[in-house]
């Protein structure tokens, strides 16, 4: 396993041109957010609502899920919510979940209109804008909850992807009694990669989409009942996929 270094935030945008990906501590997000980590208990506490996701093809009953879209202007600023709508990936990114509409539970709405919530997505567009200008993202927020009372949880079930967007981000909101959930980054034209272990509530991987495969290991339980929660955004410049964009 790789010992990597966190980015400082400053140097987020030519970290990801250099790599394609980079690592931010929660030393580094917390201040630029204006907050405390006590502060985001309260939309951490969240992720035990998470209604089951109805959708998964490989038998399973361990992830749990919301999701909700929303458009940043990187001109004007604002960040706003999207009507909610289906999530929706290729199935040349995503084999196993791909091709058809998956309709989830949208965020609550005591989450969306958190300032916290809203800094959060906009700060990281703004990082993400300076690595590559475009006029909006358009975001999609999932949370999610793996957990192992069926004696393992897969956070990737789909295997080593891409997503089909211009970047993705992969909070860790937090880990329960659990082992595994390894983080592996690979190119996706070339031999080298990284291999470590999102540990730290709020660190926050970073990805180019177009230049980095990415995965997460099975979790296996440490006591009774043990789970995984992050937080994963994507940011795409030319609208939402659907499939429209690829018949």
């Amino acid at each position: 396993m790789n010992a990597v270094t966190p980015t400082p935030l400053a140097d987020l945008p030519a970290q990801l041109q250099a790599q394609g990906w980079a690592l931010l501590s929660p030393t580094d997000l917390l201040p630029a957010l204006h907050l405390r980590e006590a502060d985001l208990e309260p939309l951490g506490n969240t992720w035990h609502q998470l209604p089951a996701d109805p959708h998964l093809r490989d038998g399973g009953h361990y992830r749990f899920r919301r999701h909700s879209c929303y458009v940043l202007d990187n001109v004007q600023g604002p960040l706003i919510q999207a009507p909610h709508r289906a999530h929706w990936q290729p199935v040349t990114y995503n084999a196993l979940h791909g091709g058809f509409e998956r309709w989830f539970d949208p965020i609550e709405a005591q989450v969306s209109q958190h300032p916290a919530w809203r800094h959060l997505l906009t700060l990281l567009g703004q990082q993400f804008n300076a690595a590559k200008p475009v006029s909006q993202w358009f975001i999609e927020a999932h949370q999610f909850r793996v957990d192992t009372a069926g004696g393992i949880g897969r956070p990737t079930p789909e295997g080593a992807h891409r997503d089909g967007v211009d970047f993705v981000a992969v909070v860790m909101v937090g880990r329960h009694q659990v082992k595994g959930g390894e983080t592996r980054v690979f190119e996706a034209d070339g031999p080298h990669g990284v291999r470590f272990t999102l540990n730290e509530p709020w660190s926050v991987l970073l990805l180019d989409d177009a230049r980095v495969i990415h995965e997460s290991t099975p979790i296996q339980p440490l006591g009774e009942h043990g789970w995984r929660d992050t937080l994963v955004l994507t940011y795409r410049a030319d609208g939402f996929q659907g499939p429209g964009a690829y018949t």
